[in-house]
């Protein structure tokens, strides 16, 4: 049961993005549509799994000093094979996701995963933490996406909802992805204080 707490932190209680905030660059910018927060989703999923994997793997070989430039040598291998496989299976998603699939990187969430995490729990607790704050990240997208989409295209994964309306097309700019992120962080902290007050 301890172990599944490892996974499902991720989804609620440690979301990357509504509760710790970790990552917005990326989920400002290719939250525009439920296929880019998709492909983003899985794409920092693929490579959260695969870092933490082996940055357990070498924690106790590693030597203090250098630890941080191995998890980020790591992480950029990871970021690397997934854009690649990008380019080569899904180019229209790889241009439209453009420079933001090679910044994971940098992506603290990513590298803050391998420092709190990873480098200091088994494999398998490793895998199970980062399924979680993947899991986390792309179902946050895919909510920050479908409400930007819906609202300032009029579509879902660029199929028309509706046509009674003229949708606003600040929604599917900057200043819609600010105001959807803090109207939603802002439900979520409330329903999260009515479950406790409970």
């Amino acid at each position: 049961m301890k172990m599944m707490g490892e996974f499902v932190k991720g989804l609620w209680r440690e979301n990357p993005t509504f509760r710790i905030v970790l990552g917005l660059c990326p989920t400002l910018a290719v939250s525009t549509s439920v296929s880019n927060g998709i492909g983003m989703g899985v794409a920092a999923t693929f490579v959260l799994v695969g870092s933490n994997i082996f940055v357990s793997l070498i924690r106790g070989i590693v030597p203090e000093k250098v630890r941080i430039p191995c998890f980020i040598v790591i992480i950029a291998t990871f970021v690397t094979i997934v854009d690649l496989l990008m380019k080569a299976y899904a180019p229209a998603l790889s241009r439209s996701l453009g420079m933001f699939v090679p910044l994971i990187v940098v992506n603290c969430m990513v590298l803050g995963r391998a420092e709190a995490f990873a480098s200091k729990a088994p494999p398998f607790k490793s895998i199970l933490d980062a399924l979680g704050m993947g899991i986390g990240f792309t179902w946050a997208l895919i909510l920050i996406s479908a409400i930007r989409e819906s609202l300032g295209n009029g579509t879902i994964l660029g199929i028309t909802i509706s046509r009674s309306f003229e949708p606003p097309l600040f929604m599917i700019l900057a200043p819609g992805a600010l105001l959807t992120i803090g109207i939603l962080i802002a439900l979520i902290n409330y329903l999260t204080m009515k479950w406790k007050a409970k």
